[in-house]
């Protein structure tokens, strides 16, 4: 009689729990238990960022139902961007349900589904209007003065219409935290271990809102040598997902959170930064460095930003580019010529428009100070390769070397195809690999060492030289790229406030070993667009456009020497093919940036 009463309490209590709550799935093979969650709908439990680092995505689960089709639409705030997509296959099968994406922080979500699934031998339609909320961004504090949130804000200048349905992913750079500066390579010196930055990572819609965001806390490690590093070389892969490495890692993700894989670097190669290129046969180019290169004079060091590895599907190293072999590393003008308050993105004021001198790389060369500072020879930053991008009509690569102010087209044979770059400073046999300047009916143009005629430039300490592949072919080939314009013609300018930047794209003749501009942005804007680091300039097939973001751009300057006073303040442009004005602007306050490039949600969930 006791134990009826107890069961008895005990199944009112569960009645009074789904009460409260509201309706409830129930049930467990195993003995008395309340198992249940929220109902909404006529499908299974609905799960908040599923895979645990992308806080603004969403599962409703198929509630044991073979699903067959689903269309998702995120309805947007009043005066918003609405997302809306349908859904493969393969998505509803990986998922076991229908994945949501474009969630906005800290609101409560109406997401409009409609579906169809299979239940015995018959197929059934359905919609309703789901209910989500997603909470504030969360991510790693700083702990830096001048932080002041946790991602950062956003200003749309100007957006027409044809592109009011873009997306862009925003890869950003937080101040280096404390418990994140004690760790060094020391056997062998040198490399570049020390360069670590927090993971900003977001995506936007062209009202500003954030939409998506990566909560990297557990990815991501400042106490741990092979789970820290700088975040970069993010790119969507045609499978919809998204990869990237950091440090000592390089990874793939897909856009709800769910890895692909996560792999340390191959035990060779160390220091991983800037790029990953997805390639046509599934491998990837991976801009490394040795671990171990012992040098002529038989010091034994970690090199600095100067190797492509390219790695298989299960991560075997089938070939690499050892630069250090493959070009001059001793070659110093633009060394000599940079402004050593912002080498890379160790932006020292302390140092702005500082230069070396040929005396002090001599005295270098003499030392055992090896790692990520500017200098010449293998184990110091010669090259700073920043992109790696594949040619599959000759096998080839083409890099951007920062540190040479080059773009250099590199085969499997390791040999040097052409390199687009001032003369100044090459000699043989590279000299002779030089692309000549013409104009646009290919006439060549009349240049110096340094300096052209007629409105053509070289780039220099560029970012992003990628090829065109929609308009290139094994004859001509189209690179875009951004000029950054540290160091341009091989000098620091007479004034700060003349430096500039420029978005432009090439068109490499290969036969006639020739190089025409065919279009340029940013040298109008002047010192306001002028970007010391990082950016990049990307051409989107899918709009005929091209994209600049002038990552470091818009910060207050010391105009006597140069110097950040403060965060940048990055510029997103996007251009219609061949227009001088942009189409897009959208402005960041208050954060260094990296790369921005149009997300494809259909990609990502329709197509694949």
């Amino acid at each position: 009689m006791k134990m009826q009463k107890r069961t008895f309490l005990l199944s009112a209590a569960a009645c009074a729990m789904m009460t409260a709550t509201g309706a409830m799935a129930m049930g467990t093979p195993s003995g008395f238990a309340v198992v249940g969650f929220n109902k909404q709908g006529s499908l299974g439990e609905v799960i908040v960022n599923p895979y645990k680092i992308a806080p603004l995505t969403a599962v409703i689960k198929n509630g044991g139902y073979e699903l067959l089709s689903a269309a998702v639409r995120v309805v947007p705030k009043e005066g918003g961007q609405e997302i809306k997509y349908d859904v493969s296959r393969a998505q509803l099968l990986t998922h076991a349900g229908i994945p949501v994406f474009g969630l906005y922080p800290d609101y409560s979500n109406k997401v409009e589904v409609s579906y169809s699934y299979r239940f015995d031998g018959k197929v059934v339609d359905g919609k309703h209007t789901y209910t989500i909320y997603c909470g504030g961004i969360r991510g790693m504090e700083s702990g830096m003065p001048g932080e002041k949130n946790l991602m950062f804000d956003t200003e749309v200048k100007k957006v027409a219409p044809e592109f009011s349905d873009r997306l862009y992913f925003v890869n950003n750079l937080g101040a280096t935290p404390g418990q994140d500066t004690r760790a060094v390579w020391n056997n062998p010196m040198g490399g570049a271990l020390t360069w670590s930055y927090l993971p900003k990572i977001a995506i936007i819609d062209t009202k500003g809102d954030i939409r998506w965001y990566l909560d990297a806390s557990t990815l991501w490690d400042p106490e741990s040598i092979y789970s820290k590093g700088v975040m970069m070389g993010f790119k969507q892969n045609a499978d919809g997902a998204i990869s990237w490495g950091f440090g000592q890692k390089y990874v793939k993700y897909d856009i709800m959170g769910r890895k692909v894989f996560n792999r340390r670097l191959p035990t060779g190669y160390s220091d991983f930064s800037h790029s990953m290129d997805p390639m046509p046969n599934g491998h990837y180019l991976l801009r490394v460095a040795s671990s171990d290169l012992r040098r002529i004079d038989q010091k034994r060091v970690r090199t600095v930003r100067d190797v492509i590895i390219e790695v298989d599907q299960s991560g075997r190293v089938v070939d690499e580019w050892r630069l250090f072999d493959i070009l001059d590393p001793y070659r110093s003008n633009i060394i000599k010529a940079l402004d050593q308050g912002a080498v890379c993105l160790n932006i020292d004021p302390s140092k702005a428009g500082h230069t070396l001198t040929a005396e002090e790389l001599a005295a270098q060369e003499k030392s055992d100070n090896f790692g990520d500072i500017a200098g010449t020879g293998p184990g110091r930053n010669w090259a700073h390769v920043n992109s790696v991008d594949y040619d599959p009509d000759d096998d080839s690569i083409i890099i951007s070397s920062r540190h040479q102010s080059a773009i250099i087209k590199i085969g499997r044979d390791k040999k040097v195809k052409w390199i687009l770059g001032a003369p100044a400073g090459w000699r043989s046999p590279w000299k002779e690999a030089l692309l000549t300047p013409v104009d646009k009916s290919g006439k060549p143009i009349s240049c110096t060492e340094t300096t052209c005629e007629g409105g053509f430039d070289w780039t220099w300490t560029q970012h992003t030289a990628w090829r065109i592949d929609s308009k290139s072919n094994k004859d001509v080939v189209y690179v875009s790229a951004f000029d950054n314009g540290d160091a341009r013609g091989a000098e620091q300018p007479a004034l700060p406030e003349m430096k500039y930047s420029r978005a432009v794209i090439y068109k490499i003749d290969q036969k006639k070993r020739t190089v025409e501009q065919v279009w340029e942005y940013g040298k109008e804007r002047g010192h306001s667009w002028y970007s010391p680091v990082t950016s990049l300039t990307e051409y989107q097939a899918d709009k005929d456009s091209v994209v600049a973001y002038s990552a470091t751009a818009g910060s207050d300057f010391d105009l006597t020497t140069g110097a950040m006073k403060g965060l940048p303040n990055p510029y997103i442009d996007e251009f219609k093919w061949g227009e001088k004005e942009p189409s897009v602007e959208i402005q960041l306050h208050n954060t260094s940036g990296y790369q921005a490039w149009p997300f494809s949600v259909k990609k990502a969930f329709t197509d694949n």
